[in-house]
């Protein structure tokens, strides 16, 4: 079955290795005795809090007995995991019946709900790709796990900035304390210089995307303005101007972006603005003050890669004059 309600993407993809559920020895049940190789249900009537007490004697009154049955089933129910390694809630999430899944997450503990399917996805992170928002708030106030990376390594907050959804972003930021029922769960804090295995942060991706909104509310919640992406090193200011995203550039310096921030290789945004003949951006990365004098490791300044564009050599001084091998700034 493809995740997600059979969307494409990411989070589609074949062939992914089983999660590991194996290794959370407290979710798996051992195996029968005639070897059967099934995916084995995750024994969650063990948990706390769905514990059984002990039947004792055998009960005459058969209502009594029924009654038993019907908790047994209810609990056999709720220790479904498909041969994808989904469970009920993950199930009931792709399938768009949030009645169901908020029945799960009131009755089940926080470890049942952080369960990974065999693509890495938790219900939180399919919930916030179907986008229902009912779902993602029940889950965060039960106190689960938002830092859980998926097999692209990204959180739930990762896949709101893709999926441009301030609201789930706004849910999985809040601060507020844990509903009285789970008092003893913690909120895990958010870690917004993550990077996903692009090595992108959740400011990186929603600079990409262009959406002021979510830069600025990650941001506001201490999200590194000049965090490096982990291939390049390049910050969300560099992706702004190779996005020649004049809003989002004007956004980030107005948050206090690093204008001279360097990439591994030493270029500045002007750099890549100016290698761009982005005349727009470059002027205004030089009236923000960027440095127009500064060499990348191919010893370049932003001058030499403006190649004659007089447009854009207007705004730069001329650097080529030295005395005792020191350049002399001349405005042109």
């Amino acid at each position: 079955m493809a995740k997600a309600g059979g969307k494409q993407g990411p989070l589609a993809e074949e062939g992914q290795c089983d999660s590991g559920l194996g290794s959370l020895r407290s979710l798996q049940a051992p195996l029968g005795e005639g070897g059967n190789e099934e995916r084995l249900d995750s024994s969650y009537a063990s948990w706390p809090g769905l514990e059984k007490e002990s039947p004792g004697p055998k009960r005459e009154e058969a209502g009594e007995g029924e009654g038993e049955g019907r908790v047994q089933l209810l609990l056999e129910t709720l220790a479904f995991i498909s041969e994808e390694g989904d469970t009920l809630l993950h199930l009931a999430i792709i399938h768009c019946v949030p009645s169901i899944a908020l029945c799960c997450i009131a009755e089940l503990p926080v470890e049942a709900l952080e369960i990974q399917n065999d693509l890495f996805q938790t219900p939180l992170h399919l919930s916030v790709y179907l986008e229902q928002f009912i779902v993602v708030e029940a889950l965060v106030l039960k106190g689960v796990n938002t830092a859980l990376q998926d097999r692209s390594g990204n959180t739930p907050l990762h896949l709101a900035c893709e999926q441009q959804s301030v609201e789930c972003a706004q849910l999985l930021l809040m601060q507020e304390p844990i509903s009285d029922k789970n008092k003893e769960a913690k909120k895990t804090p958010q870690d917004l210089q993550l990077q996903n295995w692009q090595g992108l942060t959740c400011l990186h991706i929603s600079t990409l995307k262009g959406n002021l909104q979510l830069m600025t509310l990650l941001v506001k919640n201490g999200a590194d303005i000049n965090v490096q992406d982990g291939t390049s090193g390049k910050t969300p200011l560099h992706l702004a101007v190779e996005n020649h995203d004049e809003m989002a550039v004007k956004q980030l310096l107005r948050m206090g972006a690093q204008v001279d921030a360097q990439m591994y290789n030493g270029c500045t945004p002007l750099h890549l603005a100016v290698g761009r003949k982005d005349t727009t951006i470059a002027t205004i990365l030089c009236h923000s003050g960027a440095d127009t004098l500064l060499r990348n490791m191919e010893d370049e300044t932003a001058q030499d890669l403006a190649d004659g564009n007089d447009d854009i050599l207007t705004l730069l001084p001329f650097d080529d004059l030295k005395i005792s091998g020191k350049p002399v700034v001349c405005s042109s």
